[in-house]
């Protein structure tokens, strides 16, 4: 029977107050990983950090850092590997939306999308670098998406930070392989979120309105999903908690789908 046991190890996981982040927070802790828990809110982070401590029996600490502040960034790395005593695992989950035709796409939502989805990515894995290497044995998990793989109407800047993401996750594992650091991309497909259920509102106007905010996300998503079926964070928390392992030591490079075989077509 597959056991992940990762005690002695220190995961950094961003945007871990909810959703995926947390999903993959909780997997880490329950395989025995102390967990730093990132999030630009502050209290959920806190939240997070001690309903997982409670419930696993870990070490765990909440760390509020905007992503898009690179001083922020290297700040709170850091004082974690510090606070925790080194680090292991970075898992760049932080994200965010915005949906609208390229047209009537705003500027400000175009930088703000590129600069949580792509630029943090660069920005942690630069400020964890010296601390993964020193590790012998670091991982690296970029949480990017079906939509670094496709791309889908009204999405431009998701689509081109979440490529971009792919595409520097295979850097990373060039240039982590002869010091023991792995880089893997996680692809999920539609996860029931926080994230996914704000679009709602976005897509409904994206279609032209007369459907329902339901309507416009089976559309969105679930068409393209051949499962028809949403997927549940704690699958893409189980899928990080594996790629953090031992056993994925040769795992590296890899662009992993968890989407329904959305991809597949």
């Amino acid at each position: 029977m597959l056991s992940i046991d990762l005690h002695d190890r220190v995961s950094f996981v961003t945007g871990a107050a909810r959703g995926i982040g947390r999903a993959c927070a909780e997997a880490l802790a329950q395989a025995g990983a102390a967990i730093a828990v990132v999030d630009v809110d502050g209290e959920g982070a806190a939240r997070t950090a001690s309903e997982i401590a409670g419930r696993y029996g870990v070490a765990a600490r909440a760390y509020a850092c905007d992503v898009r502040d690179p001083g922020a960034i290297r700040a709170a790395v850091d004082r974690a590997a510090s606070e925790l005593g080194g680090l292991d695992h970075l898992v760049n989950n932080a994200g965010v939306q915005f949906v609208a035709p390229v047209p009537e796409f705003p500027d400000d939502k175009y930088a703000n999308v590129r600069a949580i989805d792509l630029d943090s990515v660069f920005y942690m894995s630069k400020a964890a670098w010296k601390h993964l290497a020193a590790k012998k044995r670091g991982r690296i998990v970029n949480v990017a998406s079906v939509q670094g793989l496709i791309g889908s109407p009204f999405k431009i800047a998701y689509v081109a930070a979440k490529h971009g993401v792919v595409g520097m996750t295979k850097v990373l594992a060039i240039e982590g392989a002869e010091i023991g650091i792995t880089a893997n991309a996680i692809c999920p497909g539609a996860v029931m979120t926080d994230l996914v259920r704000g679009q709602a509102a976005g897509l409904v106007a994206s279609y032209g309105g007369g459907i329902s905010e339901e309507e416009a996300l089976e559309r969105a998503f679930l068409d393209a999903m051949p499962t028809k079926r949403f997927i549940e964070p704690d699958e893409v928390g189980a899928l990080c908690a594996f790629l953090c392992s031992d056993f994925a030591v040769s795992i590296t490079g890899a662009a992993v789908s968890i989407d329904g075989g959305w991809a597949a077509h």
